[in-house]
Parts: C-alpha cells; sequence; structure tokens
C-alpha cells in the first residue's frame, strides 16, 4: 500500500480558516492513502496548561478557564459545519474527562495530571477535523492515536514501546484505510500498558508522525508548516533568511538537536532508518515542495542559525575541592536524566562541571536538592545559547555584537555561544 503521513501543527488548524485551508489540501489528495497527525488548534496547549496550574494552586479559576476553552471550540464548530447532535455529543464527551479530573483533588504527581488534561487539545481537534472532513465528502475515519502508540510511564516525555506501537500500528491503522483514504488522528500523546494518558514532550507531533511513518513504511512524510520550508534562521528573529532546497538526514539532525524549532528532534531518526523522505511545506502555498529531507550526500550550506532562548548554566563543584571524577559525573548525570534537563552544552574542569540546560525552574530546583551536601551549585539566568553552522568570520563578528559571552566552543564547522545580551552603553552628556 502506497501512504502518505501528514502532519498539521497548531497554526495550521489555528482557527475556522485554517481548517477550510486543509480541508483544500486533502481535497487534491482525495484519492491517495493518507494518516493525518494533527495538533491542538492555535494556542489551545497553552490554554490547557494554565487549566493544570490553575487547578494544582486551588485558586478556583480552572473550571473557568476550561469553559473559555470549551467555547472557543464550540464557536469554531458553527463556523465550520452545521451544528449536530452528533458532533456536540462528541466534544462534550472529550471535555467530560477533563470535569471529572477538576472535581477531585489534584493527584500527587503534576506530570500525571498534567498529561491527563493538556491531551485533549489534540483529541478535540483531530475530531473537529474528522467531523469537517465527512462534511466535505472527503473518505475519511478517526482514529485514537492512544490505541497504537504505546510508551512507559515517563509523563510529559515519555518514551516509545516500539515493537508494540508497530504491531499496534500495523493491525488498527491499515484496516481503516481499507474502508477510508485517510485517517485522521493526535499527535502529542500515546498510553502507558495501564491505559494512562501520556505525551511526548512540547511539539510532539512531528515525532508522532515520525513514528507511523516508520512503523507503517509510509513512501514519505510531510510537515505543512507557517513557513516556505526550513530556513537559515528563525524569520521572526532575523531578517533576509533563506530557504534550503534540500538538507541530509544529518544536517536536519544537527539542526534539531541544536534547538531549530521548525521539526521535532526526535523526528528525524525513524524516518531516517527506513530512508523515508520528509518535505518541509508551507500550508499557504500547497503547490510548493518546500524543504525535502532525505538520504542525498552532504550538499554545501550557508550559515545556519539557531538561537535557544531562556538557558541557564549550572556550574557545579565539590565542597571540598576534590576533583570532579568519573563517579560525580556519573551522578551528576543520572539526575540530569531523572529531571529531564537537557543538556546543551557542557564543560568539565579540574574541580568544576558547567552545564547549559533549558531554563526549567522547577525541575532545576529539584536536581539541585537531589545534588546534596558534597556539592556547591551556582546558576546564571536569562541566557540565550547561539548555535552558528557552517559559520565564516563575518556572521560569528556579527553575532557577537552587544554580548557578553559566558561560555564559547568550536568544533569543525559549528560554534556554539551561551550569551547574555549587552546595553548598548552610551556616555552621559556633562551638564
Amino acid at each position: 500500500m502506497q501512504l502518505k503521513v501528514f502532519k498539521f501543527g497548531g497554526a495550521s488548524v489555528k482557527d475556522a480558516e485554517g481548517f477550510i485551508n486543509v480541508g483544500k489540501i486533502l481535497q487534491k489528495y482525495k484519492d491517495d492513502k493518507i494518516v493525518i497527525v494533527v495538533s491542538a488548534m492555535g494556542k489551545t496547549t497553552n490554554a490547557l496548561e494554565e487549566v493544570v496550574k490553575s487547578y494544582y494552586a486551588g485558586d478556583g479559576k480552572a473550571a473557568e478557564l476550561l469553559e473559555n476553552i470549551k467555547n472557543n471550540h464550540f464557536q469554531l464548530i458553527s463556523q465550520l459545519i452545521p451544528v449536530s447532535a452528533e458532533i456536540m455529543d462528541d466534544i462534550n464527551d472529550t471535555f467530560v474527562e477533563i470535569d471529572w479530573i477538576l472535581e477531585e483533588s489534584p493527584h500527587d504527581d503534576y506530570d500525571y495530571a498534567y498529561d491527563q488534561i493538556v491531551s485533549i487539545g489534540e483529541l478535540l481537534s483531530s475530531k473537529i477535523l474528522a467531523h469537517y472532513l465527512h462534511y466535505m465528502k472527503i473518505s475519511s475515519t478517526w482514529l485514537d492515536i492512544r490505541d497504537v502508540i504505546l510508551t512507559d510511564n515517563t509523563y510529559r516525555d515519555a518514551r516509545i514501546q516500539w515493537e508494540t506501537t508497530q504491531t499496534n500500528a500495523k493491525n488498527k491503522i491499515e484496516p481503516l484505510l481499507k474502508s477510508a483514504n485517510h485517517v485522521v488522528t493526535q499527535g502529542f500523546i500515546g498510553s502507558t500498558s495501564e491505559n494512562f494518558t501520556t505525551t511526548l514532550g512540547r511539539e510532539g507531533s512531528d515525532y508522532t508522525a515520525a513514528i507511523l511513518s516508520y512503523c507503517l513504511d509510509a513512501e514519505s512524510m510531510h510537515i505543512w508548516k507557517d513557513v516556505p520550508g526550513v530556513l537559515t534562521g528563525d524569520p521572526r528573529i532575523f531578517d533576509e533568511v533563506i530557504k534550503l532546497p534540500r538538507l541530509s538526514y544529518k544536517e536536519a539532525i544537527e539542526m534539531t538537536y541544536y534547538g531549530a524549532k521548525v521539526i521535532h528532534p526526535k523526528t528525524i531518526k525513524p524516518i531516517q532508518n527506513k530512508q523515508i523522505p520528509l518535505y518541509v511545506r508551507p500550508f499557504l502555498d500547497p503547490a510548493s515542495e518546500g524543504t525535502v529531507i532525505s538520504d542525498q550526500k552532504e550538499l554545501s550550506y550557508p550559515p545556519i542559525i539557531v538561537i535557544e532562548p531562556d538557558q541557564t548554566l549550572l556550574h557545579i563543584s565539590t565542597n571540598d575541592f576534590s576533583f570532579v571524577a568519573e563517579h560525580h559525573l556519573s551522578m551528576i548525570f543520572a539526575l540530569l536524566a531523572k529531571y529531564r534537563l537537557k543538556v546543551n552544552m557542557m564543560r568539565n574542569t579540574a574541580i568544576s562541571f558547567t552545564v547549559c540546560v533549558n531554563n526549567i525552574p522547577e525541575r532545576i530546583k529539584k536536581f539541585e536538592n537531589e545534588l546534596g551536601q558534597e556539592f556547591k551549585m551556582i546558576t546564571d539566568n536569562d541566557l540565550e545559547l547561539v548555535t552558528i553552522r557552517h559559520f565564516n568570520e563575518d556572521v560569528l563578528k556579527d553575532m557577537k555584537k552587544n554580548k557578553l559571552i559566558l561560555f564559547e566552543e568550536k568544533l569543525q564547522d559549528t560554534v556554539q555561544m551561551v550569551v547574555r545580551n549587552l546595553p548598548k552603553m552610551k556616555r552621559k552628556e556633562t551638564q
């Protein structure tokens, strides 16, 4: 069976106009066999995170915040299709699961509750899209991805149980594609063996699409974005960025590892393993091929700049000024893994170890507490991690302007710097 996997992110389905545009794209592929992976609409994930925070804060606002999310989705439905009892019941049933949670006292495990609540964003958007495609008479059916993707119990950053997931995908999705051309499902979420919902990490819908591409031996995977393709920098930060028409898997893996937001970091490896090409395409210009990522040989690339904001440097030293030895590093890395603090840069000296991580205060605090009395830790906050792939001296010099360099490392064709922005000082005028 020739199969494509399409992924539509939150920007693609942020409003009624977005859903209509997705429908137009799928109309062009109405005779193709496609698995469609959908993110939560617009800023729904952020809004659901606020529900979780309010629920745990006990400020009495959680139900009101959830009601606003309900109203936004019902308003969207009224703009798309004739409202029916079927779709209203379908959407209401999804919200009821969260209503029940909010009526109980908060679970001891915040991350567990987070996954049960925040995951409904994808369930809602996928159900609405499925109903809309049915209204458009596009052959499709809806699938709960939790019946396919099995994970461990690491809430908010679940690990895939690949063998069972691959079996589930073959047994559950392939039969559906025999009776309908399109299967609509959710990104970002999975399920444990006890049937508790898990999530795969923020922006994890790309990863879901890659998992399904791998498990179903897709001929190609397509990520539909609000940019022309993969660019040499974030257009919200830089002027005069250019689109890269082609990338190798290796270069894409490097870019995403260093923090490029256009693709989730875990996306590339599954499709590389089966040589499945990935197309990053603009949803506002569906005729464009965008950027294709494949097994082509390495090319010559222009400088590519990735900015990771909100970074923290952790300076760890032993209290007795002994060497930071292998058993110290083993303990530190075990704790970094335990609290899911991604190491973006690191350096060790005889008596200290410095690591750059994303600033997640609650995780950093737990990490520091568990380090114990043997270590001292000092933090530097409000930093940026600047990565320049295929750098030249002109670009490097420009990126250092008005920056305090706290930490710099040069590899063969990559420079990384942890920096703090400096104000432009002007001499005061004398009276």
